[in-house]
């Protein structure tokens, strides 16, 4: 409750912030409408959506819950826009350059369009990405990469399914999870079953994300038990054909100290192809200094909604896509099959990787 109400306060002050703009736009509303009467109406529907639907699940629940993440998303987007507007309009006016009604158009339109096109990337399905990268001595194989699905009330069952069915059309010979499975919600088991049914040669491997030690880590742990996922907490797990899947639990949660990491990477063979998955992209000096040809890592979303890309920057040098590490080493970073919370993307799509692995010519 305590995070739902310092984000409720947080987003109370978003929305003045947009609504003094709106003032400017429009100062025949005045400004106790958009700056204090919107604000704290809608402060308080958020507070009490956000918790709630936590713990209630149900047609109108999950109604409730789409309503509630897509405004506190679109408020983020619009008080980035908003600024940036009003520092645009500072300049102009220091200019003396005539541009109020200009401005306003301007802001209106950009702020639907904003909407639309953030609203439709996050209904829009995940896509394929195709990946190639060699490795010694690798042999030929496709893997499929699911990472941060956050399933549950956000995430329908009947879109997962989907999501399903177009991993199973590339025929992968394993699948890879990378942790933020399933967030909250109802029909848990399904959600498993139907990642069960996912057959490939090799089975599915998997680590623990951050959100897995959120909602209780034997439940999480039970939730891969019955979705057939094996997982890999801080061990290294070759398959039959020779590569050498390393998976380590999520750094920042568990807590993973750099000389853990150090040892089960000393443990392997590094004459054989090796893949090291770690939900978060975290220790990547340690990895190239073993010269791990691949990591493959995920958490953050590629900032998800724009701006949030910038600040996720802070964090992880390494957001979105390849990079790499050392002349022998490099990782990949996705920005997830879904999203978390807000259903939104904005500068964001989400993505299903599809790794072709392949030895060195």
């Amino acid at each position: 409750m305590g995070f739902f109400a310092v984000a409720g306060l947080i987003l109370f002050f978003l929305q003045s912030a947009i609504g003094a703009w709106f003032y400017f736009c429009f100062p025949k509303i005045g400004w106790k409408l958009p700056i204090l009467l919107l604000p704290l109406c809608t402060g308080l529907f958020l507070n009490f959506a956000l918790s709630y639907t936590r713990t209630h699940y149900g047609t109108w629940e999950s109604i409730l819950y789409f309503l509630a993440y897509t405004l506190a998303g679109l408020i983020f987007i619009f008080f980035f826009l908003v600024v940036s507007f009003a520092f645009l309009q500072g300049i102009l006016a220091l200019a003396h350059i005539p541009s109020r009604k200009f401005m306003i158009w301007l802001s209106m339109g950009m702020l639907v369009l904003t909407a639309a096109l953030s609203v439709y990337g996050g209904l829009k399905n995940p896509q394929i990405k195709h990946l190639d990268i060699a490795i010694p001595q690798a042999p030929d194989m496709k893997i499929a990469v699911i990472s941060d699905a956050h399933l549950g009330i956000g995430v329908s069952l009947r879109r997962f399914q989907k999501a399903l069915d177009l991993i199973a059309s590339q025929k992968p010979d394993a699948v890879l999870v990378l942790g933020d499975l399933f967030e909250y919600g109802p029909h848990r088991e399904k959600y498993a079953q139907a990642l069960a049914r996912l057959q490939t040669k090799y089975g599915t491997f998997g680590v623990l994300g951050n959100h897995e030690y959120y909602t209780g880590l034997e439940k999480s742990l039970e939730f891969y038990r019955q979705a057939n996922i094996y997982p890999l907490r801080n061990e290294i797990r070759m398959l039959p054909n020779g590569v050498q899947l390393i998976g380590v639990n999520d750094i920042a949660t568990s807590r993973l100290l750099p000389q853990q990491l150090h040892m089960l990477l000393e443990n392997t063979h590094p004459q054989r192809p090796r893949i090291l998955l770690s939900h978060q992209p975290l220790y990547t000096d340690i990895a190239a200094r073993h010269e791990i040809p691949l990591m493959i890592s995920g958490h953050t979303h590629n900032g998800q909604i724009f701006p949030f890309q910038f600040f996720v920057k802070l964090k992880y040098p390494y957001v979105y896509g390849w990079y790499d590490l050392s002349a022998k080493s490099k990782i990949y970073v996705t920005s997830g099959m879904f999203y978390w919370g807000m259903p939104l993307r904005f500068f964001s799509s989400s993505e299903i990787p599809l790794i072709h692995l392949k030895a060195n010519d």
